[in-house]
């Protein structure tokens, strides 16, 4: 009798999102990556000009051996002027960041509640926009709900849970999984053969999105990451932590090895069981 986790890839690539060495610039991302043996980068698109241009990212890549695989598009409340405002050109000029750079991946939010023309047709924009870049996986990203005072409201249409809905790709991240309070190993199973892309990071279930170090929260990181290769799990696992208060840059890469150290040990196959007489 074998164990379960023997099936799938023999490697699932482990990246790190340039977000994970903020307040520091995306060019330092590739730096740790590099000096810690990441397998590449997930580059969050933000202020940072590095983080929108193309034939920079490619010189970084080449200089560091670390190859970009995946792009997460300006989608957040900070990066709403990123690329202009109307929410499709974010996705064309993302898409076409990572068709230049050679990424597979283009991570992206549900639209906010207030943008309600574009959540309206964001399920058959994102099927047109995978016609136009049929090598991208647009991957739909799990959010949360936000809680005041002991009331919540959902920020996002048609909701937080993207897995509810159709969607041909999705990102699966736990902190936010945590901060939603929803079991992520069910939301995976929901995903089923779409999940595509994993955001690696951590949190308590209080309703607070943390991004902690991958074992130092209550969330199933371990079984979700072992169970990838049974799942047929293709894409790559993104290390995406906050380290904004580390109080030494030692300390800050402390932290990502410990998260590529954690992702590599969890990912890799068990040892068939031995038989028994």
């Amino acid at each position: 009798m074998t164990s379960p986790f023997t099936a799938g890839p023999a490697s699932i690539p482990v990246v790190l999102s340039t977000s994970s060495v903020f307040p520091e610039p995306t060019a330092a991302a590739f730096e740790m990556a590099a000096t810690l043996g990441y397998d590449g980068l997930e580059v969050m698109v933000w202020t940072d000009p590095v983080s929108q241009d193309a034939a920079a990212l490619r010189v970084l890549a080449d200089h560091y051996g670390c190859p970009v695989r995946s792009v997460h598009a300006p989608c957040l409340l900070i990066t709403q002027r990123v690329w202009g405002t109307d929410p499709w050109e974010k996705l064309r000029r993302s898409a076409v960041l990572a068709t230049e750079v050679g990424a597979s991946t283009v991570v992206v939010h549900p639209p906010f509640a207030w943008q309600r023309a574009y959540a309206a047709g964001f399920g058959a924009g994102l099927r047109r926009l995978h016609q136009q870049f049929p090598h991208l996986a647009f991957a739909v990203e799990n959010m949360f709900p936000v809680r005041v005072r002991g009331r919540e409201f959902v920020p996002y249409l048609p909701g937080w849970d993207p897995s509810r809905f159709h969607f041909d790709a999705f990102t699966l991240d736990l902190s936010h999984c945590a901060a939603a309070r929803t079991d992520a190993l069910a939301m995976a199973d929901a995903m089923g053969s779409a999940l595509a892309h994993v955001h690696l990071g951590d949190g308590t279930a209080g309703g607070r999105d943390q991004h902690l170090v991958p074992g130092r929260g209550n969330q199933p990181c371990a079984p979700l990451l072992a169970s990838l290769g049974p799942r047929g799990f293709t894409g790559t696992v993104a290390v995406e932590v906050s380290t904004r208060r580390a109080r030494s840059r030692r300390e800050r890469a402390d932290d990502l090895a410990a998260s590529l150290a954690f992702a590599r040990e969890h990912l890799a196959p068990k040892p068939a069981a031995a038989r028994t007489p």
